[in-house]
Parts: structure tokens; C-alpha cells; sequence
């Protein structure tokens, strides 16, 4: 399915930290809260005239929560998160595209250690 007419359904803890978005599409993503933190797409994350990423993904806890989750029209969901950080907006197109699923992602890649607790 193309990223048009794509959206959740519902959204339920699977475990966790570990947030579940089933899409209408059928699919079922698999989606750890802290994945999506280092994720955030929002311009003091990520540089918006070379694309590269500021935040580094040792720098986000490893006790990060998500607070709220708010629609942003009908493309997108703002994350608010455990340490105050609020301005990414995460398209439908770009949570599919960090779905940790086995489908997805039959092999996981290595997370970067981090010494932050909080």
C-alpha cells in the first residue's frame, strides 16, 4: 500500500515500552518508545539543511516514556515525551518506515548503549 490513504487503526501497549500500531492496511508494527525517540524527525533532532541527525542515540535515556500521543491532521503523531521533548511530528509514511516488527525487521540492528537512566 502507498503512504496515501495510510493510517492507524488503534494503538495499544504490547509490552512495556513497547508501543503496537495496527494500520489499515492490516499490518500490525511493533514500535519501542525509545526507538521513536531517537527517531524524531524535528529540527533541533535532525539538522534541516543537511539531514543530519543532532541528536545522537546514546544521548535519549533508557528509561524514556511516552506521555501523550496527539493526531496531527490526518498524516502524522506528535509524541510527547518523558524529558519535555515535544516538537516531532512523525508521518504515517515514516512510522511505517520504523516499524520494528519481525516482518520489517527479521534482524535487529545493535542499539547504541547509553548511560543516561533519565
Amino acid at each position: 500500500m502507498s503512504s496515501i490513504g495510510l493510517e492507524p487503526r488503534d494503538m495499544e501497549w504490547l509490552e512495556k515500552g513497547v508501543l503496537g500500531i495496527h494500520w489499515n492496511d492490516g499490518h500490525k508494527g511493533v514500535y519501542p518508545v525509545r526507538v521513536l525517540r531517537q527517531q524524531c524527525p524535528c529540527a533541533a533532532c535532525v539538522d534541516e539543511w543537511t539531514g543530519e541527525r543532532r541528536l545522537k542515540g546514546e544521548e535519549v535515556p533508557l528509561l524514556i516514556m511516552l506521555m501523550d500521543v496527539q493526531p496531527v491532521g490526518r498524516y502524522a503523531l506528535q509524541f510527547i515525551w518523558s524529558d519535555g521533548h515535544d516538537s516531532g511530528i512523525y508521518s504515517y509514511a515514516l512510522l511505517r518506515t520504523l516499524c520494528q516488527c519481525e516482518i520489517c525487521r527479521p534482524v535487529k540492528q545493535a542499539e547504541p548503549r547509553s548511560r543516561r537512566l533519565m
